[in-house]
C-alpha cells in the first residue's frame, strides 16, 4: 500500500445535501469544513490525535440534481412514504425486505400504511423493546425521511443521462484538479463515485473508501452504469484498494457487504449511534473510518 503524503482527499456526498442560498463553491467549502471537523473527532477516537487532518475537498453536485426536478425534494422536506410513486414504493419494499422486514400479513398493519408499518418494525429491531416510545417514534421518522430522500435523489441522478454525465464530470474534475489519490464516497455518492471512476478510467486512486453504501441493493444495481453482469459489479480500473464501511443500523447500507457483488478488498462494520446511522459526519467521526484513512495521508 502506497501512501499519498499530505495530499488532498476528495469527498463525494450523498443524499439531502442541497445548500440553498449558496453558490456551488460556497456549499462545497461549507461541507468540506464540516467534514474536516468530524474527521478530526474520528482521529481522536482512533487514538490518532497526532495525525493532522488532510486537505478535504467536497465534490459538490447536489445543485445539479435540483436543476430539473423540484428542489425541495432534495432533502425530502415535506415528502413522506405516502408520497412515493408506485415504482419508488416497489423499490422501497426491496430495500426493506433486504433489511429483514417482510410485507405485513392481512390486518397486521392496522391503521398504518404497509410501508410505514415496515419502517416501524425495523425500528423495533434496531432500538429494542426497552427503548422509550418517543425514541422509537423519532427513529421511525428519521428512517422514513432517509428512505424517501434516497429513492427521490437516486431517481434524480439516474433519470436523465445528461444530468448523470454532468454529475460524474463534477466528481472527476475535483479529483483531477487536486491530483487526489483518495476518494471518500458516502451514500448515493458511492454510486456516483463508482460510475465516475468507470466513466473516467484515467483516474487512478490509492484508496476508494465507501461509507453507508447502497451499491449492493438489487433495485439500485439494476440502474448502475456499467450495469453488473450476472449479478457482479466490476472494480473501477484505476482503484488500487477499496474499503467499505457500514453502520450496523444503517438502513440504506443494505446489504452491508454490498451483497458480495463487488470486488471490495475490506468490509468493516461500525456503530455510529442509534440516531445518527447514516450521515457522512457520523461516519467520519468514527475511529474505524479515521483509522482506515490515516495511512493514506501520513508519511
Amino acid at each position: 500500500m502506497g501512501v499519498v503524503g499530505m495530499g488532498t482527499v476528495v469527498l463525494v456526498h450523498g443524499i439531502g445535501n442541497l445548500v440553498r442560498g449558496a453558490s456551488p463553491q460556497q456549499a462545497a467549502e461549507l461541507k468540506a469544513a464540516a467534514a474536516a471537523e468530524r474527521l478530526s473527532r474520528g482521529l481522536n477516537a482512533a487514538g490518532l490525535s497526532h495525525v493532522p487532518v488532510p486537505s478535504l475537498v467536497m465534490a459538490y453536485y447536489a445543485h445539479q440534481l435540483a436543476d430539473d426536478y423540484r428542489p425541495e425534494q432534495q432533502s425530502a422536506d415535506g415528502s413522506t412514504l405516502e408520497d412515493l410513486t408506485p415504482a419508488q414504493e416497489g423499490e422501497a419494499w426491496e430495500w426493506l425486505e433486504a433489511a429483514g422486514v417482510a410485507p405485513p400479513r392481512e390486518g397486521q398493519a392496522g391503521m398504518l400504511s404497509p410501508l410505514r408499518w415496515a419502517v416501524n418494525r425495523l425500528v423495533e429491531q434496531r432500538a429494542g423493546d426497552d427503548a422509550p416510545s418517543e425514541a422509537r417514534r423519532r427513529l421511525a421518522e428519521l428512517l422514513s425521511r432517509l428512505v424517501v430522500a434516497m429513492l427521490q435523489d437516486t431517481d434524480a441522478y439516474t433519470s436523465r443521462p445528461g444530468r448523470r454525465k454532468a454529475v460524474r464530470a463534477t466528481v472527476a474534475q475535483a479529483v483531477r484538479d487536486h491530483d487526489a489519490r483518495v476518494v471518500v464516497a458516502h451514500s448515493l455518492g458511492s454510486v456516483v463515485a463508482y460510475e465516475t471512476l468507470h466513466a473516467h478510467p484515467d483516474l487512478e486512486l490509492d484508496l476508494l473508501l465507501t461509507l453507508g453504501s447502497p451499491l449492493g441493493l438489487p433495485a439500485l444495481m439494476r440502474k448502475l452504469d456499467p450495469e453488473p453482469v450476472d449479478g457482479r459489479g466490476t472494480r473501477p480500473p484505476g482503484v488500487r484498494h477499496w474499503v467499505n464501511i457500514a453502520d450496523v443500523g444503517d438502513l440504506l447500507a443494505v446489504p452491508r457487504e454490498l451483497g458480495g457483488a463487488f470486488p471490495v478488498d475490506v468490509h468493516a462494520t461500525t456503530d455510529i449511534g442509534l440516531f445518527d446511522p447514516h450521515t457522512l459526519g457520523g461516519y467520519l467521526s468514527a475511529g474505524l473510518t479515521a483509522a482506515a484513512l490515516a495511512p493514506y495521508f501520513t508519511d
